[in-house]
């Protein structure tokens, strides 16, 4: 993986900051259990351009000075107007050592729910995993176009390599499908929750 370039930064204060973004620097930090927090500055362009290829909870092999740093990104800050990186946090990460993170969902085939006349409802859009830091994924695909009106997908149904295993609850609810009230004659047949189909004890 190729390794990111930061640069050092000697202060840590709001106006510094503001200065760094206005050049087209977006300050961070470094933290973990074994070193002293690390400030740092990262060309704006740079950093979202290798963002996009990581992903929000992604690895990032950076470098500092003379030093070397694997780490997870672990927040991504960004301005609610124009969505512009402001900060970022990264964790320095055991190489030999699982670590949890949160890993977002693409949710896919969701037209053909569409075309079926349901609605998916999501009710998760990251789940937590643990797994050495090679083999966190940039996102975790759910496919519901097989769906049926009633259906809900757990994170049971989510299928992943033998390295990565979940921390979340294998029955979490992560999507269910209703009928779109827009399509139906009758809309107070629309479901509104995934059916239980368990037994009842009767």
């Amino acid at each position: 993986m190729e390794e990111l370039e930061l640069h050092k930064r000697n202060k840590n204060t709001v106006h510094e900051a503001r200065k760094e973004r206005k050049s087209g620097k977006i300050p961070g930090i470094i933290y973990g259990k074994n070193i002293n927090n690390l400030m740092f500055e990262i060309g704006e362009l740079e950093l979202n351009k290798k963002i996009s290829s990581t992903g929000e909870h992604g690895v990032l092999e950076v470098e500092l000075g003379s030093e070397k740093h694997s780490t997870l990104i672990r927040e991504v800050q960004r301005n609610p107007v124009n969505h512009k990186i402001i900060h970022i946090d990264l964790e320095e990460i055991p190489k030999n050592q699982a670590i949890q993170t949160d890993v977002p969902i693409l949710f896919m085939g969701e037209d053909f729910v569409s075309r079926k006349g349901g609605v998916v409802q999501k009710e998760r859009t990251n789940v937590k995993v643990q797994c050495k830091y090679e083999y966190i994924p940039k996102h975790i695909d759910v496919d519901v176009s097989k769906l049926e009106i009633g259906d809900s997908y757990r994170v049971a149904d989510i299928e992943l390599s033998q390295e990565i295993t979940f921390i979340d609850d294998l029955n979490t609810l992560i999507a269910f499908v209703t009928c779109n009230n827009k399509l139906s004659d009758n809309p107070i047949d629309a479901i509104t929750e995934p059916e239980n189909t368990g037994d009842n004890g009767e």
